[in-house]
């Protein structure tokens, strides 16, 4: 029999060599050891065993079996990781060294309803009991990895905090001082028109000259909505021009906004999770504990 392309021809073992019996609801897999020449019994956990598990347990047992592998009755071969449950469903074939274990897996009775229920309540207690023996490890050492990764994102953010803190204070400033020019230059324009009105010129001669400054206001403000879409509301405008001097300090100094923002969002995630984590009806510890945890 060829296993699989290219391997060699392995020979057939009637299957009374490998049987396979339940004790206690658990599959007893008994075969023969070819190095010992002794038989040996092997239990597994169908719902928690796979057939790489086995198969170095086998080995284990055996330090001459050089080669022990599971193939399906079709030749395919059977993955390491396929539960012993799946396997003993069908027949398949069992291979150690080049000998090939015709293997039958008992039928096994099929349980009642009334049992398979009864087995479900009995698996959700264990479940319920675990959960309640180990919440409170698995708790605090997910409180441990939380602060661990809290005191990294904080070093890796000191310098870029510094760093951000000088560039607001320099967009911060040139803002001032453009908001001062424009007051500056208001100021100027309001003086030259009174000079030109009541010293050199009448104000029948400077309303024209007002309305059409007014008018080119005007345009200037729709202007400015037609390239920002926002109204032209001083606070607002203000903030634009800050991120405007802001982003391009950042780009001359070379700081990574993108970076900084996803680290503030993964420090706000990792405290918000902290948070959550030190509740006590969750902790599931006095409050007291808590608080000289904090």
């Amino acid at each position: 029999w060829r296993g699989r392309e290219g391997a060699p021809c392995s020979t057939l073992v009637p299957s009374d060599e490998v049987t396979i019996n339940y004790r206690h609801g658990l599959p007893v897999i008994t075969l023969m050891l070819p190095t010992r020449s002794e038989r040996c019994q092997f239990t597994v956990k169908p719902v928690v065993t796979t057939v790489g598990a086995f198969l170095q347990d086998v080995q284990r047992e055996d330090k001459g079996i050089e080669r022990a592998e599971v193939f399906a009755r079709d030749g395919t071969k059977v993955s390491d990781a396929t539960l012993m449950e799946v396997l003993l469903m069908n027949d398949f074939k069992l291979v150690i060294n080049n000998t090939a274990y015709i293997v039958s897996p008992p039928v096994k009775d099929k349980l009642s309803s009334e049992h398979a229920t009864e087995m479900e309540d009995i698996k959700s207690l264990v479940h319920r009991l675990f959960v309640a023996l180990h919440l409170e490890d698995h708790q605090i050492r997910k409180e441990r990895e939380l602060l661990q990764k809290l005191d990294h994102l904080k070093g890796e953010l000191l310098p870029l905090e510094q760093m951000k803190a000088r560039i607001m204070d320099s967009a911060d400033a040139k803002t001032s001082r453009l908001l001062w020019v424009g007051l500056a230059l208001m100021s100027t324009q309001g003086g030259a028109l009174a000079w030109l009105t009541w010293w050199v010129y009448s104000w029948d001669i400077m309303e024209p000259v007002t309305y059409f400054i007014t008018y080119g206001s005007a345009m200037a403000f729709y202007a400015y909505f037609v390239l920002t879409k926002q109204d032209y509301i001083y606070p607002h405008a203000k903030d634009r021009q800050f991120l405007h001097y802001f982003y391009r300090k950042s780009k001359k100094q070379r700081f990574n906004v993108e970076r900084y923002n996803k680290l503030k969002d993964d420090l706000a995630e990792v405290e918000e999770s902290l948070r959550r984590l030190r509740q006590p009806l969750h902790l599931r510890l006095p409050i007291q504990e808590i608080n000289d945890k904090d």
